[in-house]
């Protein structure tokens, strides 16, 4: 939803066309395109595609709150002309050639053109699929199954059709959430419903399941899953679905089996229609007038479109309702309360692109390397075709560009991939070297051993700088190694030897924060929870001190009024000091990322669980041996400690709130005061 706000807001500098008698408006646009980077942002690139002719009317016949749209093998433009009652057919030109069904429709929103030549037409309103031959004749009637399996109270109130090439008749019924109903044209047969939408619960849901009686749980609301918007089918019989709602697949690329094989996630919640071009490339259109082209993956390629703001501007829409292509590519837009189409044709980027992702979806990399690369000279932040750019240095072998190139799209599994192949010919040609430093270090740390063992060069360099200097802080700084092989001896010398201390604490606390940000930064790319290159070092700092003293303060107070014996300088050094594992293994995972792939990610994975489940076991032991808890009481401390952070997050959150509506009523009230002055 975010990201569609900010589109509106950006799109701008639409030429401004007028109506006239003709039947066909000859119109050139200027508008925004956008694009998405490896990280999901909308960033600009060069207009994709433009408006070359709008069309609002067939000779005299006019369209009225038309809902679908299909291009025939012919050319020729079919539209369910909803208002009117009937399917309009015209050509590009604007000629009228027909109208179908006046006879027999009252409310078509849908219709589909099959492959030997039938237009199948779904009617809202009569509650019937329609089948009619090109030159309008009545072939077939399909009403409500009455299969068993249907279900007796299920709806059949069909609001979009598709067919596909073995006469299976899709349907989507307003009201069914059982799925895509399925008939077969042949038989007339019932043959079930097919993928649908997923039931979304929420986590307030679950929480009601578990604690509401049988009779408030009768009284609640059932959720059941939304029904698709609209739904197409692609050559090789694979059905395409948009929805409309929150926590849905907003766009699936459906199997056989009813399986999406589609990743794609839209921040759009308004999809209306859904159309296949003849790469197999997938738009998708919102009713908010935003056009998506999506590769046959699921990348999306562009954006467009947008809504109109009444100014009657070329490119954006008062309410899109659906689109089509021709054999030509040619995007047709049907804008439902405006009553027109507008033809949208591609542009020499747009070609370009396409042609680049012809090569690359064929398998031919290597040609589709040059265009790749025009691409990028065009528009350096189209990292999908630094992706493309990255398969074809791979399937080359030049991994080192490769690499480069799937960081610049990051794409992580080939940059994975890419750096697996890197680093075995570094090993094949650095292996023995290796093995000799590895070798070499081995040795010199036995001998200096043998050499410490028989002269103690070390030991009486320590005893008479101890000796000379006061060293309590070296020493309590060094003291944390301790809490490794002896917590409970290592927690009782913290609260009644003076060992450790709040200096030397605060040392590790900021050592803790040093690695924090380099585990956060500086770990491999592909193991990275940022954006590569982005840093807020600020807030970094205001976050993990505020949320270290809240967890300190906290533990403090709820000890402090359960009897706890430690005190907030035991409290503060235990808590440090039980990140000992963090301290001494961390740095060496961080370090280690850069040189991994995901075949070797379990590994980092479970050491890194190892080292926070130790963390979280030595914090435990500590709050229980400093308070001089029972394991019981422990439990109940930590328990009192994590609400009391909640809570206390819970105020700062409403007084942050209350502080911005204040500073926006002063801010309100001194610009009224302001303009009065002004216009006084």
């Amino acid at each position: 939803m975010k990201r569609i706000n900010k589109l509106l807001l950006i799109i701008t500098a639409s030429i401004i066309f007028f109506g006239s008698n003709l039947n066909v408006i000859e119109a050139n646009t200027a508008y925004r395109t956008f694009t998405e980077d490896g990280y999901g942002r909308y960033v600009e690139t060069q207009t994709a595609y433009t408006v070359t002719d709008t069309i609002v009317r067939f000779d005299d016949e006019l369209f009225l709150q038309a809902e679908d749209i299909k291009i025939g093998s012919d050319g020729n433009i079919y539209i369910a002309d909803t208002g009117n009652r009937r399917i309009l057919v015209g050509d590009r030109d604007g000629n009228f050639i027909r109208t179908i069904g006046e006879d027999d429709l009252t409310k078509p929103t849908g219709l589909f053109l099959s492959h030997d030549d039938k237009i199948y037409v779904a009617d809202e309103l009569a509650m019937r699929i329609f089948v009619y031959s090109l030159e309008g004749e009545l072939l077939q009637e399909f009403g409500k199954p009455d299969s068993i399996l249907f279900g007796e109270n299920a709806n059949f109130i069909p609001e979009k059709v598709a067919v596909d090439r073995r006469d299976n008749i899709y349907i989507i019924s307003r009201g069914n959430p059982n799925g895509i109903i399925q008939i077969n044209a042949n038989t007339g047969q019932f043959l079930g419903y097919f993928a649908p939408n997923a039931t979304s619960v929420t986590l307030m849901t679950r929480f009601r399941r578990a604690i509401f009686t049988e009779e408030q749980l009768s009284r609640m609301i059932d959720i059941v899953p939304s029904t698709a918007t609209n739904l197409n089918i692609d050559e090789r019989g694979l059905v395409y679905s948009v929805s409309q709602g929150e926590n849905v697949e907003a766009i699936r690329k459906l199997n056989v089996a009813g399986q999406n094989i589609l990743d794609t996630r839209v921040a759009d919640n308004f999809l209306t229609s859904v159309e296949i071009g003849s790469l197999d490339n997938i738009f998708v259109a919102s009713e908010r007038g935003f056009i998506y082209e999506y590769t046959s993956e699921g990348n999306l390629l562009f954006v467009f479109g947008g809504q109109d703001d009444g100014r009657q501007r070329v490119g954006l829409f008062r309410r899109l309702a659906a689109i089509a292509t021709d054999g030509q590519d040619r995007l047709y837009a049907l804008d439902r309360d405006r009553n027109q189409i507008q033809v949208f044709q591609k542009t020499e980027f747009a070609e370009l692109v396409h042609q680049s992702l012809e090569l690359y979806q064929d398998g031919d990399y290597e040609a589709s390397k040059e265009p790749w690369e025009e691409v990028i000279r065009l528009n350096s932040l189209f990292d999908f075709a630094y992706l493309g750019i990255g398969e074809a240095y791979f399937r080359e072998e030049d991994y080192d560009e490769a690499l480069a190139s799937f960081r610049q799209a990051k794409y992580r599994d080939g940059y994975s991939d890419a750096f697996w192949e890197v680093r075995n010919v570094w090993m094949r040609e650095n292996i023995i070297s290796v093995l000799f430093i590895i070798v070499g270090f081995l040795v010199l740390l036995k001998v200096v051993k043998i050499v410490e063992r028989k002269k103690a060069y070390w030991k009486r360099f320590s005893s008479k700088a101890n000796e000379k200097y006061n060293l309590k802080l070296i020493h309590d700084i060094a003291f944390i190694k301790n809490i490794i092989k002896h917590p409970l001896n290592t927690y009782y010398s913290i609260q009644y030897e003076n060992k450790g201390s709040m200096l030397s604490a605060s040392f590790w606390l900021f050592i803790l924060f040093a690695i924090f940000i380099a585990e956060k930064y500086f770990s491999g790319f592909i193991f990275l929870y940022v954006r590569d290159g982005q840093y807020t070092l600020g807030t970094d700092i205001a976050m993990f001190f505020s949320v270290f003293a809240l967890v300190i303060v906290s533990n403090y107070l709820i000890c402090t009024i359960n009897e706890g014996e430690g005190k907030f300088r035991h409290i503060y050094i235990g808590f440090i000091y039980s990140f000992a594992p963090y301290f001494i293994v961390k740095p060496f995972l961080v370090f280690i990322s850069n040189f991994l792939t995901y075949n070797e990610a379990y590994l980092l994975q479970l050491a890194n669980t190892i080292i926070y489940a130790w963390v979280a076991i030595l914090i435990f032991i500590m709050i229980k041996e400093i308070n001089d808890y029972t394991v019981r009481e422990t439990f109940k401390i930590i328990f009192l400690t994590l609400f009391m952070i909640l809570i206390t997050v819970l105020f700062i959150f409403i007084v942050y709130v209350l502080i911005v509506q204040m500073i926006q009523f002063v801010v309100a009230v001194v610009n009224e005061g302001v303009y009065r002055i002004g216009n006084g």
